[in-house]
C-alpha cells in the first residue's frame, strides 16, 4: 500500500516493498543491477556534459531527467514480473484479465488460447521480463532509444488493448505511457547525455561503415 513518495522511495531503495521482498535473496540482485544502471546513467550523463558542449543546454538535461525516471519506473515494473517460469506472480494475474477486460474478443481469444496455457505463459513471462529489462536499461543508458521507443509504444499499445475494459484502470494512462515512449524515439533522446550521444560523435553515420555505424543510424 502506498504512503508518501519519500517513504515509498525509500522502501523501494532498501528493497522493502512486497514484491521485492517475495523474492527472497534475489531481491539484492536485482537492487544491485537497478545501482548499476542508476551509475551507469550518471556516469555517461557526466561524461557527455564534460566532452560535448551542445548537450550542455537545459533541454539536454531535462530530456536525460525524464528519460531516466521513466527507465527506473520499468525497472521497478519488473518485481512483479517475477519469480520468473511461474504463473504465481503479478503478470500472470493481469495477462489473466485481458481475457474479461480486452477491448476486441479476437484480442481476449488469442490471451486465452495462446497466452496463458502452460508452458507457453512461462515463456511469455521471461520474454516480457527481458523486454521491459531492455527499455529500462535503454532509457536509463541512452542506448537504442529511438529502437526502444517504436517498440516500447506497441507493447504498451497491447496493455492498452488488453486491459481497456478494466474497471480499476485508466485507458489514458496507456496512451500517456505510449507518448512518452514515442516521444522518446521522435526526438531521438539518447542523444542527450546519454550513450547514443556518444555513438554519434565516435561512430557518425555518414562517415562509418560495418554493424555498429547501422545501429547508430536506425536506433540513435
Amino acid at each position: 500500500m502506498r504512503t508518501n513518495p519519500y517513504t515509498d522511495l525509500l522502501t523501494f531503495l532498501t528493497a522493502g516493498q512486497s514484491d521485492q521482498i517475495g523474492l527472497g535473496p534475489w531481491r539484492w540482485v536485482m537492487m544491485a543491477l537497478f545501482a548499476i544502471l542508476v551509475l551507469g546513467s550518471l556516469l555517461v550523463a557526466a561524461r557527455e556534459w564534460a566532452e560535448d558542449p551542445r548537450q550542455r543546454t537545459g533541454r539536454d538535461l531535462g530530456v536525460w531527467l525524464i528519460r531516466f525516471l521513466i527507465g527506473c519506473m520499468w525497472f521497478q515494473n519488473l518485481f512483479w514480473k517475477m519469480p520468473l517460469f511461474s504463473t504465481e506472480n503479478g503478470l500472470y494475474f493481469w495477462t489473466s484479465e485481458e481475457v474479461k477486460t480486452a477491448a476486441f474478443q479476437i484480442h481476449r481469444d488469442l490471451v486465452a488460447t495462446w497466452i496463458l496455457p502452460t508452458p507457453n505463459f512461462l515463456y511469455v513471462d521471461v520474454l516480457v521480463f527481458l523486454t521491459e529489462l531492455a527499455f529500462a536499461a535503454s532509457l536509463m543508458l541512452g542506448l537504442g532509444v529511438r529502437l526502444v521507443g517504436v517498440i516500447g509504444v506497441l507493447f504498451v499499445a497491447q496493455l492498452w488493448l488488453g486491459l481497456y475494459q478494466h474497471p480499476q484502470e485508466w485507458p489514458w494512462t496507456y496512451v500517456f505511457l505510449a507518448s512518452l515512449m514515442a516521444l522518446f524515439a521522435l526526438i531521438a533522446a539518447g542523444r542527450s547525455l546519454g550513450l547514443d550521444g556518444l555513438l554519434r560523435r565516435t561512430h557518425p553515420p555518414d562517415m562509418t561503415n560495418g554493424a555498429v555505424a547501422a545501429f547508430v543510424r536506425v536506433a540513435s
